[in-house]
């Protein structure tokens, strides 16, 4: 009797014992493991294991050949396109070539100059800081009280304005700056000549130089696409992390996204990465003068511009595929865990109106529309989120005469595929899951 008893006991305990953890697991947070646990399938290096062959599918052969088609019309050599549903990645393929005169065929996990699509990354790395309480959008920028408060830049302040400059107006393109005297991330050979420069200036001397002219007009009062702002916030990011831009984007936006190959681009053909496409012009274009006031003449996509020198403006280089693990990672949907709050992520994604820039984007919708372009001598990039959840990615090698003008064509093309091809697209997730 005693026995039983004792033993009743025991499984009475056990049992208040075992519905207490039930009880606890399900009203306890998630812990940080459990979320890695289920985030690490997907963290693969996408670029060491997409192939075309994965994405060779026969009721696709149409859109094989409508995307082929127009790289012949605009002569383009190579494009590579990736294609996301509900943050799986269900289509990635190249097409035409990667490097023409060595006989390489573009594949999804050649890397590409991505042009402004580099702002979203950026702008992703503004709101990192913000979060974690290092920097208001708010904040201001020049002046004693601001985040570059370097002597050298407060010196060449000419005009008082200029301490008004926020972070937000930065991030949407209204801090004053225009290129009225020429961009100067792409007029490297005038500013050398007009400030006596003995060479091209590293990023503290060229925003010394800039800051000696006038602003456009008053900060936050209108907008003007500005890659020097961008320029800025890169710099922003080094000052408030105490790191080098692309070591703090890499180890706090890209791999925690799950983006392990994207790298700050260089600036010619001998310096590209071993997996990353060769570059052309259009034709007819004309060879220019290098960016460094040598004389010698070379190809705009090769030395026309100090590429590497837009950091985050312009310069980072990547995979479509890759990119659509970014996109996954900042878009409020649950299939891939967020690298940002989704007060971030809305904050970012805000609309006001059709002349308001949002942060990093060109453009959000209310309709979850959202779209973001890049274009640079011998590449032009399109990011197209639409409302049903997917997500089209391209990124071509080569210029064409459009030039910026490009990307609404490659938008008709998205639109023609998915009306066709949308509904035949497989249903997997390539990312790894």
């Amino acid at each position: 009797m005693k026995k039983r008893l004792v033993t009743g006991i025991f499984l009475c305990a056990a049992a208040i014992a075992l519905a207490g953890v039930v009880t606890a697991s399900r009203h306890r947070e998630p812990a940080p493991d459990d979320t890695a646990s289920a985030v690490k399938p997907s963290l693969v290096r996408l670029n060491d294991t997409l192939t075309n062959v994965m994405s060779e599918i026969d009721t696709l052969d149409g859109m094989d050949k409508d995307i082929r088609d127009f790289l012949r019309q605009w002569e383009i050599k190579g494009a590579s396109l990736a294609i996301m549903r509900n943050d799986s990645l269900v289509f990635a393929k190249g097409y035409g070539w990667a490097d023409e005169e060595l006989g390489e065929p573009m594949g999804p996990g050649n890397i590409l100059r991505m042009a402004s699509v580099s702002k979203l990354i950026t702008a992703t790395g503004i709101m990192v800081l913000k979060e974690r309480g290092l920097v208001s959008l708010q904040d201001t920028v020049f002046g004693p009280a601001g985040i570059l408060d370097d002597s050298l830049f407060t010196a060449s302040i000419r005009y008082k304005a200029m301490y008004d400059i926020t972070v937000e107006q930065l991030l949407r393109h209204q801090g004053g700056f225009t290129n009225s005297r020429g961009d100067p991330m792409f007029s490297t050979r005038d500013i050398i000549r007009q400030f006596g420069l003995e060479g091209p200036p590293d990023h503290n001397t060229l925003v010394s130089c800039v800051l000696k002219r006038p602003l456009g007009f008053r900060p936050g009062s209108w907008q003007r696409y500005s890659n020097f702002g961008y320029l800025l916030l890169s710099m922003i990011i080094e000052k408030v992390s105490g790191e080098d831009y692309e070591s703090f984007i890499q180890e706090n936006v890209l791999h925690p996204a799950g983006c392990f190959d994207m790298h700050l681009a260089k600036n010619y053909y001998e310096q590209k990465y071993t997996n990353e496409v060769r570059y052309y012009m259009h034709a007819g274009s004309e060879k220019v003068e290098e960016y460094n006031m040598s004389g010698k003449l070379v190809e705009r996509c090769y030395g026309g511009n100090d590429i590497n020198a837009l950091s985050g403006a312009g310069a980072w280089c990547g995979s479509p595929a890759e990119l659509c693990r970014l996109v996954a990672s900042i878009d409020g949907k649950p299939q891939v865990p967020d690298i940002l709050s989704q007060e971030s992520i809305a904050e970012m994604t805000e609309y006001f109106d059709q002349d308001t820039y949002s942060l990093g984007w060109n453009d959000t919708k209310p309709d979850g529309e959202w779209t973001r372009t890049g274009t640079l001598s011998g590449t032009s990039a399109l990011v197209k989120c639409f409302p049903d959840g997917e997500c089209w990615i391209m990124i071509t090698n080569t210029s064409t005469w459009r030039g910026p003008g490009f990307t609404r064509y490659t938008e008709g093309l998205f639109r023609k595929c998915r009306e066709q091809y949308s509904s035949l697209l497989p249903h997997r997730d390539m990312f790894g899951s």
